[in-house]
């Protein structure tokens, strides 16, 4: 993922190439390929979100419901280029859109977007915007427009391969800072409408500095940071384990008298962990201790 500023700083602009880890999501959930495209979009915008946080601990999360097939698609990014999603069902089908294209806004439907800052406050920020169209892109420019008052231009893409697997993932951000000229948002809007698909470029061989340079090369682009990008899950045995002992001790006592094996999986990885009837009742036992 990159940053950049641009036309001295009026323009400030983030893109990034998420092909390998919308791949290892799609890998990690068996998603079918238009929900592989709505996770990765959702996984990209929040990305390049996720490099706008302040503290190193700042985590961003964008939320969307609707009632298209899907449900409901979540993802998690921090300020260090981390990012990990899921699909609420993520085999949901859709035939191609009238373009022939993957049908993001059909699989999404209509709804809501909710996102959510969590900035080391007693409440984090949240936001809740009406979906514009289901595509994402469009979605999280109304967002930045609505909610945080910034003129900003999003464009995201997945392309999938024939078997399935991911072919090109990816995107970019451009706002306008408050003291933008007329003259600089002017040349900026006619340009962005010669811009083709972000999975054209991708196509093309772009990387995400060429991607900027592609929109913003005569505005001055100036590369201001690099961040390399991944999905990654921080879920581990020992939180489960709390997870665990926070159903109640009547509940893990029933399961232990059951006798029977424990399975909890990570919505975020679809990783699973089992535990025996004694592992549950030591950590009963280790609980109360406490």
């Amino acid at each position: 993922m990159v940053r950049a500023t641009a036309a001295d700083a009026q323009i400030r602009a983030f893109a990034v190439n998420a092909k390998e880890l919308t791949e290892t999501a799609r890998a990690a959930h068996n998603t079918s390929p238009v929900v592989t495209a709505a996770l990765g979009r959702l996984m990209t915008g929040a990305l390049m979100m996720g490099g706008m946080l302040k503290g190193e601990k700042d985590i961003l999360t964008l939320q969307i419901r609707g009632d298209g097939p899907v449900h409901g698609i979540t993802a998690t990014a921090d300020a260090s280029g981390h990012v990990k999603g899921y699909a609420d069902n993520p085999q949901a089908m859709m035939p191609p859109n009238s373009a022939g294209k993957l049908d993001v806004g059909g699989v999404v439907g209509a709804g809501v977007l909710h996102v959510m800052k969590d900035m080391g406050l007693k409440e984090p920020y949240a936001s809740t915007v009406t979906l514009q169209t289901g595509e994402i892109a469009d979605d999280l420019t109304y967002y930045f427009a609505a909610s945080e008052q910034v003129p900003s231009v999003v464009a995201l893409g997945v392309l999938m391969n024939r078997d399935n697997t991911v072919r090109q993932a990816g995107g970019f951000i451009v706002q306008l800072m408050p003291f933008t000229s007329e003259e600089v948002i002017s040349r900026l809007e006619e340009k962005l409408t010669k811009i083709t698909s972000v999975t054209e470029l991708l196509e093309a061989g772009k990387t995400p500095e060429e991607l900027l340079e592609s929109v913003l090369g005569e505005f001055g682009l100036e590369v201001t940071d690099k961040t390399p990008v991944s999905f990654l899950c921080d879920c581990s045995r020992e939180r489960v384990e709390k997870v665990l002992l926070s159903l109640g001790e009547k509940d893990l006592g029933e399961l232990v008298d059951e006798g029977k094996e424990v399975e909890l999986h990570c919505h975020f990885c679809n990783k699973r962990y089992t535990f025996s009837a004694e592992e549950v009742e030591r950590l009963m036992k280790a609980g109360n201790s406490r």
